[in-house]
């Protein structure tokens, strides 16, 4: 059937009632008679537009709060009735289904309920429709005849393919109808199977089954050479680079979308360790290269960009709090280069600074900083199968660190301990940072050996004028233990003041002495972290 099809006949159920009214005051402009639903029928008769129950066509009554209203032969048969075969038409025929040649359907909002706060399993429950997907699944199907709309974004373009066809739809404009109800059904199940996997009793299932939509292809990839696409978990709620709205700049590539989730988990727990000060985290090439806390986001962002100015040219900034002007300002002095800003969100002010500064920057605002802890697996591909393992979420317990060698620590160096333990987690192992003061002064990461890290933390450490508070002792983390005391002797030859370590190796305690006999104070956290 490639002639255009009339459109006599339309179903109308939506949760989403923007635009409604023009769009269904445009069919019935045509003729077009109309069935609704439930809340839909109301709107529309209210807004004047002539409608026909949906209990009307089906004989029975809308039930069971809802849950069964257009799942009867009378709509399922009107839908996929082929009109060209004589066998359909004859049983449409013979049990009194009229065809219908056009719906509109959108599906009750699952994914934006599961996205609010003190949604209950069973609010969330009710908020997955059935007989919505099987309309649009059975419309698309039988695109040959009918036209499925899905969205009020293909309103205005419907009406006019209807106008230039004197009320009819045309095979092509179906087909594409068609694809993107398809697309619909395929997004909504799979939000609906990524939040069903969060409420597994079991960590690791028998059957992993993973469900990410396709949110857009990517220039390339990590090389130009390499295809590259981002997907999204429509069931997930916490802040992320993909979920983000995109103030200015040009679109991501995959380099910027991996190192700005590696910035934004960074500062999120900067915002937990620091009791919410304002922080700021600069990563270049999934490192942190710049990293600070202090009493307001101009200081974090300055702290920050000083650790390091030559890798934060062109890294990724992420950061706690509203980026207002006069931190955009700082931002923008000097030579500085930044290619992705990240923050919950940004003052009129500080965008058109920034946007103004270089025109191709990415500006993202992800909403809340919060983790909502949702996303409990990481994983990871590898040829032939995929690695799976719980999200390293685990903060920095001080009460729990023992205090094994050297000066015994105040309040003070404790919180600043926590500060640097933090950045060694977010470091490709083998990882060192060096800091003070609520500031990174340099990392030393991605080593196959602990001493070489050591040596490069320290080089990039007491290179130049870092700024931040001289009178501050300079503390030392290190992602693992050391398996001998060379490590440390490096670091305390250069001025290391304090070694945050799990501790567990067989050869601590010529670390322990070593500390203990220079007057460095040795910390053992009991918790290691590795990042491959």
């Amino acid at each position: 059937m490639h002639a255009p099809v009339p459109v006599r006949r339309a179903l109308i159920s939506v949760s989403e009632k923007t635009d409604l009214i023009p769009f269904a005051s445009a069919l019935q402009s045509f003729g077009v008679e109309i069935i609704s639903t439930g809340g839909t029928a109301e709107a529309l008769r209210d807004a004047g537009v002539d409608v026909i129950a949906i209990d009307q066509v089906t004989g029975f009554p809308e039930m069971m709060d809802g849950r069964v209203k257009t799942l009867h032969p009378a709509i399922h048969g009107a839908l996929l009735g082929r009109r060209d075969s004589e066998s359909h038409m004859q049983a449409m025929n013979e049990h009194g289904i009229t065809p219908i040649d056009l719906i509109c359907v959108n599906l009750y909002p699952f994914e934006r309920t599961i996205l609010q706060d003190g949604i209950t399993d069973e609010e969330a429950i009710e908020q997955i429709d059935i007989g919505g997907p099987s309309m649009l699944r059975s419309a698309a199907k039988n695109y040959a005849s009918v036209a499925v709309v899905t969205s009020p974004e293909q309103y205005d373009h419907v009406a006019n393919v209807l106008r230039e066809n004197d009320g009819s739809t045309t095979l092509e404009l179906r087909r594409e109808l068609a694809g993107a109800a398809f697309t619909r059904t395929a997004q909504y199940d799979t939000a609906i199977s990524a939040w069903m996997a969060t409420h597994r009793p079991d960590a690791f299932p028998s059957m992993l089954r993973l469900s990410y939509a396709l949110h857009s292809e990517l220039r390339y990839g990590e090389n130009p050479h390499q295809k590259a696409a981002v997907y999204s978990n429509p069931a997930s709620p916490e802040p992320s680079v993909v979920s983000a709205t995109m103030l200015h700049g040009k679109p991501l590539s995959y380099n910027n979308v991996n190192d700005g989730a590696a910035a934004l988990e960074l500062v999120q727990e900067l915002h937990s360790v620091a009791d919410r000060k304002p922080a700021a985290a600069i990563i270049k090439h999934a490192n942190a290269c710049g990293a600070a806390v202090a009493d307001d986001l101009t200081a974090a962002f300055e702290r920050a960009y000083a650790g390091d100015p030559l890798a934060a040219y062109g890294g990724i900034l992420a950061v706690n709090t509203r980026v207002d002007a006069a931190a955009a300002r700082a931002m923008c002095e000097g030579q500085k280069f930044l290619e992705v800003i990240i923050a919950p969100s940004f003052d009129d002010d500080a965008t058109a600074l920034l946007s103004e500064r270089w025109k191709n920057v990415r500006l993202l605002a992800v909403g809340s900083i919060e983790h909502s802890g949702n996303r409990k697996l990481d994983y990871k591909s590898i040829p032939g199968g995929m690695l799976a393992q719980q999200r390293d979420m685990k903060l920095p317990d001080v009460p729990q660190w023992q205090h094994s060698a050297g000066p015994k620590p105040d309040d003070r160096l404790l919180e600043d301990a926590a500060f640097v333990w933090t950045i060694a987690k977010h470091l490709k192992s083998n990882a060192i940072a060096i800091g003070r003061g609520g500031q990174l002064l340099g990392g030393g990461m991605g080593q196959v050996d602990r001493v070489t890290a050591c040596k490069l933390a320290v080089e990039r450490a007491f290179a130049g004028d870092k700024g931040g508070e001289a009178d501050r002792p300079i503390i030392a983390a290190s992602d693992a233990f050391f398996p001998f005391p060379d490590g440390p002797q490096t670091l305390i030859d250069a001025g290391v003041q304090c070694i945050v370590q799990p501790g567990g190796s067989m050869r601590d305690q010529e670390t322990l002495d070593l500390c203990e006999q220079l007057g460095v104070t040795c910390l053992l956290t009991g918790a290691r972290h590795f990042r491959h």
